[in-house]
């Protein structure tokens, strides 16, 4: 928006704080080369728009205000003579996208001296040489700070991770290793009670019994219902009775295996039906080890799609073999992160979800919002440490009128008042030194708000504290979108 030009007074530039110790031929070329303009209520620049001019208010009143989501927040409102805003950073020339990083109004009829960009840029290289580096090498140096330690806390992140990926791992690998060597025993012992049988008097019709009763016996074991510890106990006193009775050995050994697969009583009666009570302690032994192995085979089957499971989480979580972007079920993400992080929450921590299952995908940059998900848990975890290590973390997803919500509600000391207006300043860290680098919440904010158009929020209080997510359902405009993450 262009305002109303006016004639460039060197002496009323020169009254601006800015301008105070500029010789007059220094303001007479600013006069020269820039421009007075008064604007009318309304908009001057708006946020996203190439940065061309740097403005310097003569008087009125300003507004800035930066886009959050598809809000303009309001950030600074001031009468205050020689404030400035527009192309500030014009000096570092194409090195930085060169667009206005928020949005500029007046709220009455207000003065500015205006100053074309590039003019800005090339006066301050030619006046102030020396301040030009310093701002350059503050501006550059800080970026290439963040960047590095934004590195330094992904690996930290990763690193927790790989922990607690590996720890889960290693659970069901040495279960199902357990389980195969157990096997390997059983079946070699199964081998060998079949051959002592073989070896016996027993007639083909009796031998045709014990196999249909050990099919029988497999089936049973896959449909095995879940017993309570109470109902457990009464069955195997009751099953260690009647081996006992039947004169079978170690039958207090066998009485908990068949239980386990679902056995009882009648079972048992109809197995001494089938067979001669001479051959019964053989028959009942060489189906147990039928049912062992069957309860070895499904714990080995458990335990290595447990495994499978891991590595999709893994997958799913690192989006490695998708697309930047692209349409995902924030649940599926929200799942694989939790799963990744069950390490760290341990089991001191309950881990509640509260999903919406009728919320539609929505287009995202998955592999970034896992690391959303990552620093909220994460901090949330690290608040519950501080009330004896137990609470109770909630995920809650929700419609928020046209914005998708992912709450993250734990029940830790809560953040102190005194520092909720820094908790997303870059560095700032409530944790020990050595475990946090202070960008987490920082960096999530940025993934939010400038790749998602989102908005990220918190409310908090000692044993309720609430960071919430609100992300658009729809696709913003491409030409918003920025090309790399933040």
């Amino acid at each position: 928006m262009s305002g109303r030009p006016e004639p460039c007074s060197p002496r009323e530039i020169g009254s601006l704080f800015l301008f105070e110790d500029l010789t007059p031929r220094q303001l007479g070329r600013l006069c020269a080369e820039g421009r007075t303009e008064r604007f009318e209520p309304g908009p001057v620049y708006t946020e996203g728009d190439r940065a061309t001019c740097f403005y310097v208010m003569l008087e009125g009143t300003v507004v800035l205000s930066r886009r959050v989501g598809g809000d303009d927040v309001e950030v600074n409102r001031t009468s205050q003579r020689g404030v400035y805003a527009g192309a500030m950073q014009a000096y570092l020339g194409e090195r930085v996208p060169q667009r206005y990083n928020n949005s500029l109004r007046v709220t009455e009829p207000t003065r500015f001296f205006v100053l074309p960009a590039d003019t800005f840029a090339s006066i301050m290289r030619e006046w102030f040489p020396m301040a030009v580096h310093l701002l350059e090498g503050l501006f550059l140096g800080s970026k290439n700070t963040q960047r590095a330690v934004g590195q330094r806390e992904r690996l930290l992140a990763l690193g927790s991770l790989s922990a607690g990926l590996t720890h889960e791992l290693n659970n069901p690998a040495a279960a199902a290793v357990r389980a195969t060597a157990t096997l390997r025993e059983r079946v070699g012992r199964m081998r060998h009670k079949l051959r002592v049988i073989s070896a016996g008097t027993y007639d083909r019709e009796t031998l045709a019994r014990l196999i249909e009763i050990q099919e029988r016996t497999a089936e049973r074991v896959a449909k095995a219902p879940v017993l309570s510890p109470l109902e457990a106990a009464d069955r195997e006193d009751a099953l260690s009775d009647w081996l006992d009775d039947h004169g079978i050995a170690e039958g207090w050994r066998i009485a908990p295996t068949f239980v386990q697969a679902g056995l009882d009583l009648d079972w048992l009666d109809q197995v001494a039906a089938a067979v001669d009570a001479e051959i019964l302690p053989g028959a009942v032994g060489w189906l147990s080890y039928t049912v062992e192995t069957e309860l070895l085979m499904d714990e080995i089957e458990d335990s290595t799609s447990r495994i499978s499971h891991l590595v999709d989480a893994a997958k799913e979580y690192s989006q490695l073999d998708r697309a930047p972007f692209q349409v995902a079920d924030v649940h599926e993400l929200l799942d694989s992160t939790l799963l990744m992080l069950s390490g760290k929450t341990g089991e001191r921590i309950k881990v509640v979800k509260e999903y919406d299952r009728t919320l539609p995908r929505i287009p995202a940059y998955p592999a970034e919002l896992n690391q959303v998900w990552t620093n909220l848990i994460d901090n949330a975890v690290a608040a519950m440490r501080h009330t004896g290590g137990e609470g109770t973390l909630t995920v809650r997803t929700a419609r928020r009128h046209d914005r998708l919500l992912v709450e993250f509600r734990d029940t830790g000391t809560g953040i102190p008042a005194e520092i909720r207006d820094r908790v997303f300043d870059p560095f700032f860290t409530t944790k020990p030194v050595g475990e946090g680098t202070g960008l987490g919440l920082d960096i999530s904010w940025r993934i939010v708000v400038d790749k998602h158009h989102g908005s990220l929020r918190f409310d908090s209080e000692p044993g309720d504290t609430r960071f919430q997510v609100l992300l658009p359902l729809t696709a913003p405009d491409p030409d918003d979108t920025p090309e790399e993450p933040a």
